[in-house]
């Protein structure tokens, strides 16, 4: 760390390197930063509820949520007592639902342990299910006015550059010599501030690749400009292949009504509505058995186009059909028969938002099967 290590060493940023860092970068943000909603509050829930919405949603999308969601559970007590259809409906598009289970059940346990107050102390924030070390400081500092350091991919990637940190930065002792230095980055003063000027940086100008350091008010003190190598970091370890799942996927119409079924409760997307489906079932003979297996009757009607969605470690290749139902019994075990006002109102997935498309427009057609 040649450039940025002088003059780091005192406590809470006070002299050389540190308290110019600071100082550069947050002269910087206060001359025009982006407009995002929750830098307009101090509320703790509010600020709360939009960090957990950014841990894997870039910014932009999580803006056109942040308010819906807001309205619609506007304190701690109405977030503990949501409904779950009704909390991963408002939450649908944004993925990752396990952030927004986590949430509700962190909004409960506030409400027992904490008389439906939210904790000041980073310590005791990161007790709460779904909040780690980065939203427990950013909450901490940006709410509560406490000096916390909150390290994000956009601040690991500033704080590797400036601190000339060529180490794999998944590796624990790498993690923990970021946090230091992030901790002894920040000043006495406006640590909220400091950590949003810090992800702004990474995010708007040091950004994956090349940087625009010609833009960067801290380059002067940046030990990866100086040597030539920022756009080799931060260093990271090779990302896992997706594995790639082909699947069927089947609408099965009787009369006004297809076939949904709600998923377990599990991580990837338990509590939200599906159509039925089946793994290495993506031609019709296929898909029909697999439908049968699952003790459902039905006939293939015609092919209704291909989706694909990606998660993290997974793709799912789909390929839709549109299926008649046969006879005119129950549903079978697990499933329902849903209309169109239905379909509407239930908490769908992404990845099936292609199929749901594909249902309502079959369903708003005159001509059945």
């Amino acid at each position: 760390m040649r450039n940025l290590a002088r003059g780091i060493g005192s406590s809470h940023g006070g002299t050389g390197a540190a308290r110019q860092f600071a100082q550069a970068l947050l002269a910087w943000y206060d001359a025009g930063h982006r407009a995002l909603p929750w830098r307009d509050t101090r509320s703790p829930y509010a600020i709360w509820v939009s960090e957990v919405m950014l841990q894997q949603t870039r910014a932009e999308t999580v803006a056109r949520y942040y308010a819906r969601f807001l309205e619609r559970f506007p304190t701690i007590q109405a977030l503990a007592d949501a409904p779950e259809e009704a909390l991963l409906k408002a939450w649908e598009g944004m993925g990752y639902y396990a952030r927004a289970r986590n949430l509700r059940s962190a909004a409960r346990r506030i409400m027992a342990e904490h008389g439906g107050a939210l904790p000041g102390a980073a310590k005791d924030l990161e007790r709460l299910p779904g909040i780690g070390a980065y939203t427990a400081g950013a909450i901490a500092s940006m709410a509560f006015g406490r000096r916390a350091a909150a390290v994000d991919g956009n601040a690991e990637r500033v704080l590797a550059r400036a601190g000339g940190i060529r180490e794999e930065v998944s590796i624990p002792s790498v993690r923990r010599a970021l946090w230091a230095l992030a901790e002894e980055l920040l000043p006495e003063r406006r640590a909220g501030d400091f950590n949003n000027a810090l992800i702004e940086l990474g995010a708007r100008v040091c950004v994956p690749g090349t940087p625009d350091c010609g833009r960067c008010p801290v380059a002067a003190l940046c030990d990866a400009r100086a040597a030539g190598d920022a756009d080799l970091l931060p260093v990271k370890r090779r990302a896992r292949e997706r594995r790639v799942e082909p699947r069927g996927v089947a609408i099965v119409r009787r009369m006004d009504d297809v076939l949904v079924q709600r998923r377990a409760s599990e991580r990837l997307l338990g509590g939200l509505w599906q159509f039925p489906n089946a793994l290495d079932a993506q031609q019709p003979e296929a898909l029909l058995r697999a439908l049968r297996a699952q003790g459902i009757r039905a006939r293939w009607v015609r092919d209704a186009g291909e989706a694909r969605h990606v998660f993290t470690h997974i793709v799912w290749e789909m390929r839709l059909h549109l299926c008649a139902a046969e006879g005119s019994g129950p549903a079978a075990a697990g499933f329902l028969w849903a209309g169109a006002p239905a379909l509407e109102a239930l908490p769908w997935p992404t990845a099936m938002r292609s199929a749901k498309e594909a249902a309502l427009k079959w369903l708003n057609d005159e001509v059945t099967a």
